[in-house]
């Protein structure tokens, strides 16, 4: 059955109506942006400090009256994910994800400042489905809560193409998509994706536990049965905590992250941004086989709350030694050649007198 979304939200009357006053600020400033750089900078020479000053703060002002209205439209879902955030350990990565899409905006703050603003009507267009998307959604009683939150991210790349256009939106679509990873996943779907995950490390596990003497490890399902030395030991279960699923999401984001921040050609990318998801696979079958190591061979406390999340946290390293050594492989085995190594051919012509 579809999920019902939370109904305290505005409205339905009351949203129309800040929807309305949004939209007529943000064709305001559209108007009066139009065709003008976001930090006005002269061909012959350069402003001075006052009016660069003068520019930024205009530009901010702006940027700060958008972004209230913004957040006082979508306050509902961004409180609900920012809770989901804290009560739940496996989104607790969601907090770094703005701060990284930050990030990424800074990287390319020159060429931010230095675009002009050329509105373009399509993103209205976009604007005004999106909202009429979210606004149906949230009112409907078959309506999806997950996508609320993703509705709210598109309407802010509908917002920056309307405002400032395509070459903006060049240079900021990615920090803007990357907001998707903080979106917590709906429970049911968090559940079938994590029980296949479960059952294969308990299996992979349970066939890595036999190959030491004098320990029989049997899996069934989640729940891995161990006889050590003909004594049969309380069974370990893979609890959703040891799915891989926490340590999937967010070292997914961070490839994404890596992929993007690092100059490479577009396959080697994508290399490695698919090598997220077996990394993280392989380094959660890891901790669940050094977690039954420790169960059977030392002491059980030690496989429980503070040692277990250390245990997790160590899974991360592992994974980026993982990952850089598949980037460092690709550079090694592929070497692209530049414009010094063409400077290094020599052509020789071979005269009649040459032997």
């Amino acid at each position: 059955m579809p999920e019902n979304p939370d109904r305290s939200g505005l409205p339905i009357l009351q949203t129309n109506q800040i929807l309305q006053n949004i939209l007529k600020m943000a064709i305001r400033i559209q108007l009066s942006n139009e065709g003008a750089p976001l930090c006005n900078k002269g061909q012959d020479e350069k402003p001075t400090t006052k009016s660069r000053l003068e520019l930024e703060l205009h530009t901010y002002i702006k940027i700060i009256i958008i972004a209230v209205l913004f957040v006082y439209l979508f306050r509902n879902d961004i409180t609900r994910t920012v809770s989901t955030w804290i009560s739940d350990s496996s989104w607790g990565h969601g907090f770094l994800i703005p701060l990284f899409s930050l990030y990424f905006i800074n990287q390319h703050k020159e060429k931010i400042l230095s675009a002009p603003a050329r509105p373009n009507y399509l993103g209205l267009l976009f604007l005004i489905c999106g909202i009429a998307f979210y606004t149906l959604n949230g009112a409907s009683p078959s309506g999806y809560a997950y996508l609320q939150p993703i509705s709210m991210i598109a309407i802010l790349g509908a917002i920056v193409l309307f405002l400032c256009g395509w070459q903006l939106l060049r240079y900021t679509w990615l920090p803007i998509a990357f907001l998707v990873f903080a979106v917590p996943l709906p429970r049911r779907y968090y559940v079938a994706i994590t029980m296949p995950m479960r059952h294969f490390a308990a299996d992979i596990a349970a066939a890595l536990l036999n190959l030491f003497k004098g320990l029989e490890a049997t899996a069934s399902g989640v729940i891995i049965d161990v006889v050590y030395k003909n004594q049969h030991l309380e069974p370990l279960n893979v609890a959703e905590a040891c799915s891989g699923m926490r340590l999937m999401m967010a070292f997914l984001a961070l490839g994404v992250a890596m992929a993007y921040l690092h100059y490479r050609p577009i396959w080697q990318r994508l290399v490695l941004l698919a090598s997220t998801i077996p990394i993280a696979i392989i380094c959660n079958i890891v901790r669940v086989t050094v977690t039954g190591f420790i169960y059977v061979l030392i002491h059980p406390k030690y496989t429980q709350g503070i040692y277990h999340d250390i245990l997790g946290l160590a899974m991360l390293p592992l994974a980026f030694i993982f990952y850089g050594f598949i980037a460092w492989f690709m550079s090694s085995l592929f070497v692209e050649e530049g414009p010094e190594a063409a400077m290094d051919i020599v052509v020789h012509r071979k005269n009649k007198n040459d032997v």
